[in-house]
């Protein structure tokens, strides 16, 4: 779901949140080097705590080139989550086009020792130098 321009997903009682933003400064179009920043908010809504262990992102570039990410927690965090609570993180994503689309999951930890994945919302990775198509 988007909402001004920020990406909505909830599973498992867990809400995560994508506000992506381009960065025209940390950009060189002429080099076909586009980055992006995006801001995660990850919000446990259930009544259990939860604690984020890894992250998968599948990021599709304009041409259709796919790079997987996999790793441990977040921004070298793996967040405990108690009910009602909220994490936020800044990261960035560089590109060869000047567009593209993220989306992933996050692995969380129940209270019970339980593994589950929580969903995170495709986003659009788009620039102002983006070619807009009309169907």
């Amino acid at each position: 779901m988007l909402r001004d321009n920020v990406y909505e997903a909830t599973t498992h009682d867990v809400r995560v949140r994508v506000q992506p933003q381009f960065l025209l400064e940390e950009s060189t179009p002429e080099k076909d080097y586009f980055f992006w920043a995006y801001t995660v908010e990850i919000t446990n809504l259930g009544t259990e705590t939860m604690q984020l262990r890894t992250r998968y992102w599948n990021i599709t570039d304009a041409n259709g080139k796919l790079e997987e990410v996999r790793g441990d927690g977040v921004v070298g965090e793996e967040p405990l989550l108690k009910p009602g609570a909220s994490f936020s993180y800044t990261s960035g994503c560089p590109l060869k086009t000047s567009s593209g689309i993220m989306k992933g999951s996050y692995q969380m930890e129940t209270g019970d020792d339980q593994m589950v994945d929580i969903d995170i919302p495709p986003f659009s990775l788009d620039s102002p130098f983006t070619k807009q198509i009309v169907n």
